[in-house]
């Protein structure tokens, strides 16, 4: 090996140390800090609003009422049980929204795994090793309160707040409390003149507006005059409603799109267009409607195949957020999917002022940008985004690979994937997967010199012609 490779090899080595280290002291930190906003966020939740609010770190003794039977997890299993004779079904609650072990706890574990592994004869090192594992299983377990609140307002017949939390916008865009379906925005031809559909789902903390402003103008005139496209806000998301007694699971967010938009409109068979999260929602719909999907497009699918005996919820939150200060947009998925109280300070810092934000955005640049991509990711509340983040990518994790198997297998449509070579939120090898698993209908097209965002934004004109291609091919 030359002295070139091997100080390449040194440096990448010394490289990767200097961020494990650096990264265990910050995220330490952050375990602390998140522990502290708890306590800030209750008093402030029980001064402002006059009442006690439940978190996914409470004590399992503030579950436990006489209303009946609650939500029990505990080592990454979860079971819901009615809290009484009526009918609620609220499956597909993610663990990874109640059990997140602190960073120095995983330590813990995994060096008393290390030394059990290891078979050390010292009585004593094995018997205090087994203690502290003990303690940071125990605090792993959760009754939890939060989901016990919300499925008690919906037996009792209790109504969503009416007004958003204090700590959340309360302008007109945020605040859609009386609709009972998602903002669409719909383009084309009127009165069942389309030859057919087009249904896009922007991804998460984003907005319909990631197509509006990008593709819509940009479609040829043919094209306007053959389909009719739907861009819709999701559920918590842009001008959709907010419900903060939504947990955002999967089947909420699947019967919103089915509600707003193939029940007004008369859909009957359409294509998709979905941008990462709004995969998984794409292919819950191609699996639950496969003789009407006419062709599936797919933009960074956050596909992360699960070993064998591993935690797929876990698992799939530890790739996600790796919790490392390195690469920065790591260091953010990190922040926003382990610490639910830094995430919710984050919220109120953006969202809750995403007015002054867009103005100054607006003042510093003179108007020479758009703020649409900033407009879908202040409007939005903590609720929605903290849930939908958890119930949606990480509680998906164990049934990315029926979804699959049904495409494969019971859709007769192409699958094409798109993906951004410069990708370091979604890796590139996400989107080989979904075509490994699919087999030969999936094709996948890697964009040179593209992220996550710049796949659609700043190519928008060589996108949207290509995906009239895709429309045309499948029609043929």
């Amino acid at each position: 090996m030359s002295v070139r490779a091997k100080t390449k090899s040194v440096l990448i080595l010394s490289g990767r140390v200097l961020n494990e280290a650096v990264s265990f002291i910050v995220f330490s930190l952050l375990d602390l800090l998140d522990f502290i906003l708890c306590l800030v966020y209750k008093v402030a939740d029980f001064f402002i609003e006059a009442e006690w609010k439940p978190c996914y770190c409470s004590s399992p003794k503030e579950a436990i009422t006489s209303s009946g039977k609650i939500l029990v997890s505990e080592q990454g299993k979860s079971k819901i049980v009615c809290l009484s004779s009526s009918k609620l079904q609220l499956e597909e609650i993610s663990d990874t929204l109640y059990a997140r072990p602190s960073l120095v706890s995983e330590v813990l574990k995994t060096t008393v795994d290390e030394i059990k592994r290891l078979k050390l004869d010292n009585g004593t090192i094995i018997q205090s090793c087994e203690m502290i594992k003990k303690a940071t299983m125990r605090s792993t377990y959760t009754v939890n309160s939060t989901i016990v609140e919300m499925l008690q307002g919906k037996i009792g017949g209790q109504r969503s707040h009416p007004i958003p939390r204090w700590s959340d916008c309360d302008c007109k865009l945020c605040t859609s409390w009386g609709k009972g379906t998602l903002f669409v925005k719909a383009e084309g031809p009127k009165d069942n003149k389309a030859r057919e559909d087009v249904l896009f789902i922007h991804g998460f903390i984003s907005s319909s507006a990631f197509w509006t402003e990008t593709l819509f103008p940009n479609f040829s005139s043919a094209a306007k005059s053959t389909y009719r496209l739907f861009a819709i806000d999701l559920l918590g998301c842009g001008r959709s409603p907010k419900p903060t007694d939504s947990l955002y699971t999967l089947r909420e967010h699947v019967d919103m799109i089915e509600k707003s938009v193939h029940e007004p409109y008369n859909v009957k068979s359409f294509h998709i267009v979905a941008h990462s999260l709004g995969c998984i929602l794409a292919l819950a719909l191609a699996v639950k409607h496969p003789g009407s999907v006419k062709s599936l497009t797919l933009l960074a699918p956050p596909y992360y195949p699960v070993p064998m005996g591993a935690q797929a919820t876990q698992y799939v939150m530890r790739r996600l957020a790796p919790r490392r200060v390195w690469p920065l947009i790591a260091f953010g998925a990190s922040m926003v999917c382990w610490y639910e109280h830094i995430s919710r300070s984050m919220c109120l810092l953006l969202c809750k002022n995403h007015r002054l934000w867009e103005f100054l955005t607006k003042l510093v640049t003179r108007n020479r940008i758009r703020t649409f991509l900033l407009e879908g990711f202040f409007c939005h509340t903590h609720n929605a985004s903290w849930h939908t983040l958890h119930n949606i990518i990480c509680g998906t994790g164990s049934k990315l690979d029926t979804y699959l198997d049904a495409v494969r297998d019971n859709l007769k449509c192409g699958v094409t994937i798109f993906h951004g070579k410069n990708d370091e939120l979604i890796p590139v090898e996400c989107s080989y997967n979904v075509q490994k698993r699919i087999g030969g209908r999936a094709r996948v097209k890697v964009i040179e010199d593209k992220d996550h965002i710049t796949i659609v934004v700043g190519r928008q004109r060589a996108f949207a012609r290509e995906l009239e291609e895709i429309w045309e091919r499948a029609s043929a």
